[in-house]
């Protein structure tokens, strides 16, 4: 592993500092090894340079077996400032959410932000209007759901504290063991509900009433929400496919700069045409994605999805 040159260190340290102080149990070598892509050694001297530089960092006890890093106090709370830039893509964001309680939030947010930038305030709305200007921002045709606040506030403390919650959805009264959320065009709930076993399952947050937080703590055991959205196209999980989609020339340039999944791998063909491949569960979410790109896109394998995706387009024509 090659360290960075030697002229980018001090602006790593600032980063650094940001970093541990956001981190509530602090950070670890290895983590720091990773953000910034260095050896074992370097990240040793980068935290010891820091913790000379700032004396209120120690060892903070984790429940891991690894040594933890962080700051005692708030002493760089002063230094930390936001970039015009930074606050325009919020702001962006609460323009797109099509969610009514967080664009709330997201507006509350953004104000605190800018009233801790007080002292540019003038100059710095001047510069976000321009970015948001320049940069426009995209209007999304699509149904709004709402979610009560105290909805979403029962599901963050129940996360928090590993806590279950019990509630009604689809006119049965559950209770439900919360592992974490994902946002998209709708919020999902994914959780543990232990009546219908030990699997893992996708709720729609919206479709919640009467929800309440319990007093009965779960153990999460070692689920990960990064690694389990990785394995699904969207949010719906089952089996994991092997997907090939064939991109023509006039669409190759665009799906090579497109994301489609974590582990995708794409390369472009003698012909002109782009290949990607991505292992990923979610069917369904496939098959409404490449209906998206029309006629310019194929899949090529497995040979299941290809024989869905075109019963799929039948039911459409005979619908």
């Amino acid at each position: 592993m090659l360290d960075k040159p030697r002229y980018s260190r001090v602006s790593d340290i600032i980063d650094l500092a940001t970093y541990m102080a956001s981190k509530v149990q602090g950070i670890t070598i290895g983590d720091i090894m990773e953000r910034y892509n260095v050896s074992r050694r370097t990240s040793e001297r980068m935290r010891d340079s820091l913790m000379n530089i700032f004396p209120e960092i120690d060892e903070i006890e984790a429940s891991d077996n690894y040594k933890h890093w962080g700051f005692t106090n708030n002493v760089i709370s002063s230094l930390i400032s936001f970039k015009p830039k930074e606050i325009a893509n919020l702001e962006q964001m609460q323009r797109r959410t099509t969610n009514k309680e967080l664009k709330n939030e997201l507006t509350d947010t953004i104000t605190k932000i800018k009233a801790l930038t007080n002292k540019r305030q003038t100059n710095a709305e001047e510069n976000i209007e321009l970015f948001m200007q320049t940069e426009g921002y995209a209007v999304r045709q699509m149904p709004q759901y709402t979610i009560d606040l105290k909805t979403l506030d029962i599901i963050r403390k129940a996360l928090q504290t590993s806590k279950k919650v019990t509630g009604i959805y689809h006119d049965k009264h559950r209770t439900i063991e919360p592992l974490g959320m994902i946002y998209g065009a709708k919020i999902y709930l994914i959780a543990r509900e232990k009546a219908k076993g030990d699997g893992i399952y996708n709720y729609l947050l919206h479709k919640f009433s009467d929800l309440k937080l319990t007093e009965k703590t779960f153990d999460k055991g070692n689920f990960n929400l990064h690694e389990y959205a990785k394995e699904s196209f969207g949010v719906y999980h089952g089996e994991i496919l092997n997907v090939k989609l064939l991109f023509s020339k006039e669409l190759a340039q665009e799906a090579n700069n497109f994301n489609f999944h974590p582990t995708q791998k794409g390369k472009f063909n003698e012909d002109g045409t782009y290949t990607v491949t991505f292992r990923a569960s979610g069917d369904k979410e496939i098959i409404w994605h490449v209906f998206r790109w029309g006629e310019g896109c194929k899949i090529l394998s497995p040979k299941s999805l290809q024989k869905e995706y075109k019963q799929y387009l039948q039911n459409c024509l005979n619908n």
